[in-house]
């Protein structure tokens, strides 16, 4: 599944094979990605129109009007994003949370907490420039230095993936007009997202290609019968001539204008979804042009038919096709939410992964495209948002005007981290990335001011969403990030556990006990809590950290990092397993047995390379390798054999009782689709392997076969007494209340609820 995935991230070169997966997922691209843009003609004129540029309907006005939208969509979708942003993707992935990853990479930005020095040697980590060949800049280390500034820049980064998310709700309220219809379609837009975007894709996109034919035909014909002068007012000469006719009334109408553009984000957002030059082609050969010759076409038409403004795009369709393109108008207008579903989808799992989102079902869509997914939770909750804001306007102008708002905010908050990754990442001046910034901001900035004047005509509400969305972000950010300062600060004294001895002072049982925490180096707190109140514990011990790294994927080769807590007696590693913000955590079967091979690749590891063996006497912690996971068959450590588990061998010692291990088997026989195949490894007789090695191995193997219990902490977080009222509103109320109703870790973690133990552990932050 991942090397598929990979290869579809890193496409061979220029071949055959690769033009025409190419070609087939930008057809796949019209169905998600562009819809939205394709359906703006719907309303952009009757927007700009509205209010008190209705004084100003003569042919001038309407050129000019054209030329804003021709070198809007020229400048913004095509040049910025085709062009520029495209470019600057994160092994494939775009979004805002893309170019912050880049930078936290190139820069030390990020405040993600249990990071190596080991993940800096990831393969994707190294993706684009390499930051060690620039020397560090005095803007570096200014903000590297100022965690306060790094914090805001993540606040931003998180305001701008919630303005994305506002996109998401509104974007779906504005594709109809009539209220009840279009709730029922909504209803039924968002029941077919299961489906997942591969299939989705191939539906929707017949319907915005062929929504693309009818509006270039459309268009070339107005352009054609009504006025052909129109062709004219691509020269930026009309632009100026429209504001010294309007004045302040043309700068108010941009907030129609820039409705033109909305959905050039999701050509970057749906980025992981597809490929830059798929995006690229279909943009600029079918996108682009038919889109420029509808509003060429409709302008023309207006220049000749003032009264029509109110309703320019139908009344611009041409009698005898009227209904054949009123019928495909309104499905292409639904499908034209997609695109922002999509990228809803693809920035909560970017959230969620950096430890800046609660914990959701993410569901893994196509076999092919890896960042393909489905989040059920967030799926329902954009539905219910989308209807409340449907039947709560009904009026698409004041949606419109909340649509224009969100867009244009994400694309100012992108310009800017852009401009940060052309310094850091890209390595080039700060005059070019200045340049860029300005230039782009100037015509954003234009366009949200305008939008700006428009909060109170439904303007607000992308902003009351995204203040939702960034408090529930930045709270869970926040009490994560106070929840493992407390790990940090109670680890337990190696020494101390040096001093109990080998035996740590109780009885160890056979059995593996996997202890869960997200400390990646030292001991937990809750782990002292067995040793001193429990009579016995197992006689392998495996601190597991699992942990998210700021790239989008990790390679199998390098997920697991394997490593000793004592010396080579007391039988106890450390594994840290690391994914990506696009990675899925699949629940295949195998995270125990391919955890037991790592460990036993490491015990070889050190056996025969003295670089990495440990003395009987040495108390290291920290020195890890990484062990990359490989088909159980394909095992150079262990032999391996695999049957059908049936039944209970009582011949096995194990930690677990019968009683349990029979109700084990009992579970099994309950749940056929979750039996799995018994895998058994054995000793390879390999001469160069020493005496106490082999043992190890052996004892590894032994407590495989005793049984692997989950150990987790069940932690209640709380604000310390002495902690001010906002921090305990923060903490008591909002953290804890994100906890008790998001997906437990064990859930998330496919953790098997028969062998799961759970202490008891209260923080006070």
């Amino acid at each position: 599944m991942e090397s598929s995935a990979s290869s579809s991230r890193n496409p061979s070169q220029f071949s055959w094979i690769n033009v025409s997966r190419n070609l087939l997922l930008a057809y796949q691209s019209f169905g998600v990605v562009y819809g939205d843009l394709s359906t703006s003609p719907l309303y952009v004129y009757t927007n700009t129109f509205k209010g008190k540029l209705r004084k100003h309907r003569d042919e001038e006005t309407i050129f000019g009007a054209f030329s804003l939208i021709f070198w809007t969509l020229t400048l913004i979708p095509l040049l910025k994003y085709v062009f520029i942003l495209l470019s600057a993707d994160d092994n494939g992935e775009g979004g805002t949370f893309a170019l912050y990853s880049l930078l936290c990479r190139h820069a030390k930005f990020n405040l993600l907490p249990n990071q190596q020095a080991a993940d800096e040697e990831l393969s994707s980590y190294k993706y684009g420039p390499s930051s060690q060949t620039a020397a560090s800049s005095p803007l570096k280390r200014f903000l590297e230095k100022h965690k306060r500034l790094r914090t805001a820049l993540l606040v931003v980064v998180l305001f701008g993936a919630c303005m994305v998310i506002g996109d998401g709700v509104l974007s779906p309220a504005i594709s109809g007009e009539l209220v009840l219809l279009a709730c029922v379609i909504l209803i039924g837009l968002f029941a077919l997202q299961h489906c997942g975007t591969h299939k989705v894709a191939f539906m929707f996109a017949p319907i915005v290609i062929i929504w693309l034919v009818s509006i270039f035909s459309v268009g070339l014909y107005n352009i054609i019968y009504w006025n052909p002068k129109i062709a004219w007012a691509i020269s930026p000469h009309y632009i100026i001539k429209f504001f010294i006719k309007t004045g302040k009334e043309g700068w108010i109408s941009l907030g129609g204008i820039l409705l033109c553009t909305t959905g050039a984000e999701a050509m970057f957002a749906d980025l992981g979804h597809f490929t830059a030059l798929s995006i690229r082609l279909a943009f600029a050969f079918v996108i682009y042009p038919c889109l420029v010759i509808q509003y060429m076409g409709q302008a023309a038409f207006l220049s000749k038919n003032f009264k029509s403004i109110h309703n320019s795009f139908y009344d611009s369709i041409p009698g005898p096709v009227f209904w054949p393109v009123f019928v495909i108008a309104t499905l292409a207008a639904i499908v034209g939410s997609q695109a922002t579903i999509t990228a809803t989808f693809s920035i909560i799992k970017q959230c969620h992964a950096l430890g800046c989102f609660p914990r959701v079902k993410v569901v893994h869509t196509s076999k092919h495209m890896f960042g393909q997914i489905y989040i059920p939770e967030i799926n329902w909750i954009l539905m219910v948002l989308t209807l409340a804001v449907t039947i709560g306007f009904q009026d698409t102008t004041l949606i419109g005007n909340a649509y224009g708002l969100a867009c244009m905010t994400v694309m100012f908050v992108t310009t800017f981290l852009m401009a940060l990754v052309i310094i850091f990442v890209w390595q080039k001046s700060i005059l070019i990335a200045t340049i860029f910034l300005l230039f782009f901001w100037v015509i954003e900035g234009v366009y949200l001011s305008s939008a700006f004047i428009k909060v109170h005509q439904g303007g607000w509400v992308p902003l009351v969403l995204s203040f939702f969305f960034l408090v529930v972000m930045y709270v869970w950010h926040y009490g994560t990030r106070r929840k493992y300062s407390y790990d940090l600060r109670n680890k337990v004294s190696l020494k101390w556990l040096l001093g109990l001895g080998p035996s740590l002072g109780i009885v160890r049982v056979p059995g593996i006990g996997l202890i869960y925490s997200e400390l990646a180096t030292g001991i937990p707190a809750m782990f002292s809590h067995f040793v001193t109140n429990l009579p016995a514990f197992h006689k392998v011990v495996v601190f597991v950290c699992v942990k998210s790294v700021p790239v989008p994927y990790v390679s199998p080769e390098e997920r697991f990092l394997i490593g000793r807590v004592c010396p080579r007696p007391y039988r106890m590693y450390r594994c840290i397993v690391r994914y990506g913000y696009k990675d899925i955590k699949r629940d295949d079967g195998d995270f125990e047995n391919h955890l037991v091979q790592s460990i036993a690749e490491f015990i070889q590891m050190e056996a025969v390379e003295p670089q990495f063996s440990i003395s009987e006497t040495s108390s290291l912690d920290g020195r890890m390798a990484v062990i990359g996971t490989r088909s159980l068959e394909s095992s150079p450590s262990l032999i391996v054999s695999e049957h059908e588990d049936v039944g209970v061998d009582d011949n096995i010692p194990s930690s677990k009782s019968i009683t349990l291990r029979r109700l084990q088997s009992t579970y099994d026989d309950e749940n056929p689709q979750v039996r799995r195949h018994r895998v058994r490894f054995q000793v390879p007789n390999n001469p160069g392997l020493d005496h106490a090695a082999r043992e190890e191995l052996s004892d590894l193997i032994q407590a495989k076969e005793a049984g692997v219990a989950y150990i987790m902490g069940h932690s209640y977080v709380k604000a310390r007494k002495s902690s001010s009222f906002l921090k305990k509103l923060v903490i008591d109320m909002g953290y804890s209340f994100l906890r008790k109703n998001c997906r437990s870790p064990a859930v998330a973690l496919n953790i098997p609820h028969i062998s799961l133990i759970e202490v008891g552990m209260i923080y006070y932050v």
